[in-house]
């Protein structure tokens, strides 16, 4: 099990490779959502999302690194595992579902790793990706039953609390749940009073469904936000997530929608689809939230052609 030890250490090892990303408050934003909203901008890593912070702790602390790795994702653990592989110089493949992103792609294959094309969803994605990794003799690393992953991606937590010991509640978009359990760990550890709220799409409810029922179930994908784009939840998130997890909001994608286009005018941020959803929920819930202080994080800002015109479109 992670802890704060080994987030501190992650902190240690990421810190000559990534600096702390920004957090503002923008005053036209915080009067839209009647809040004092903090904006985390994970956006601004090198591979646009935070789970680069969870590649390059995986990749430091793997003592066989030379044998390369085999990730499953949507996009953006791909670029992170990607990112932190060409980093250490090592061999990485990455397995997409059908129909991927393209600018992800484009993003994965630049920085040299081998994208495969096989599944129709990323549960079919993690099946490929194992028997390729058994197949070359790889490392499969999941997107997020992994400790070294979930304590790099806790630094950026832990970023957010030591820089705002007094936040009440932090947002965190769901996918495979890496995020929300990071955030959780960090938050009991050091500011319990601080709440974490996982956002995940109503097109997509697994995650939500997984810890609501107290089991690990898998349901349909019909999002298009494919960074929330799981259908199954994870055995390890789940078991940090239901006793950690203050609260679940599902969102639909058209809130979603709506709260990019309210960080592009108000917080002049272009986030994808799930780099939105955090805000997407504290504008449903923003009454329950009225003039109180909230970070909301903008996970990623990898917003493919057809997300950018749903985006742009009058």
């Amino acid at each position: 099990m992670t802890d704060m030890r080994d987030v501190l250490e992650a902190r240690r090892l990421l810190a000559s490779h990534l600096p702390e990303t920004p957090m503002w408050s923008y005053p036209v934003l915080n009067a839209v959502v009647g809040a004092r909203v903090h904006v985390k901008h994970e956006n601004v890593q090198p591979t646009g999302a935070f789970k680069v912070r969870g590649g390059i702790t995986l990749l430091a602390r793997m003592p066989d690194r030379e044998r390369g790795v085999v990730g499953y994702s949507t996009g953006n653990h791909a670029q992170s595992l990607a990112y932190a592989a060409r980093l250490f110089g090592v061999p990485c493949s990455i397995v997409m579902p059908e129909d991927p992103n393209p600018a992800k792609v484009a993003a994965v294959e630049a920085l040299g790793a081998e994208v495969v094309i096989a599944g129709a969803h990323l549960g079919e994605c993690a099946g490929h990706a194992r028997e390729l990794a058994e197949r070359r003799d790889m490392r499969l690393v999941s997107p997020a039953d992994e400790p070294e992953i979930i304590a790099g991606v806790a630094t950026l937590y832990a970023e957010i609390l030591a820089a705002r010991p007094g936040i009440e509640a932090v947002f965190v978009p769901i996918g495979s749940g890496s995020g929300a359990m990071a955030a959780c760990l960090v938050a009991r550890a050091i500011a319990p009073s601080c709440r974490v709220i996982g956002v995940q799409s109503a097109q997509a409810p697994a995650a939500y469904d997984s810890w609501r029922l107290g089991e690990l179930v898998t349901r349909p994908v019909k999002t298009v936000v494919d960074g929330l784009a799981t259908g199954a939840g994870f055995a390890s998130t789940q078991a940090v997530l239901r006793g950690g997890l203050d609260d679940f909001t599902l969102v639909d994608d058209d809130e979603i929608l709506r709260a990019q286009r309210i960080l592009l005018t108000e917080a002049h941020t272009l986030a994808e689809g799930a780099g939105a959803a955090a805000l997407a929920a504290l504008l449903a819930r923003r009454s329950e939230f009225a003039g109180r202080e909230v970070a909301v994080v903008c996970t990623g800002g990898n917003a493919g052609p057809a997300e950018l015109d749903r985006l742009l479109a009058a």
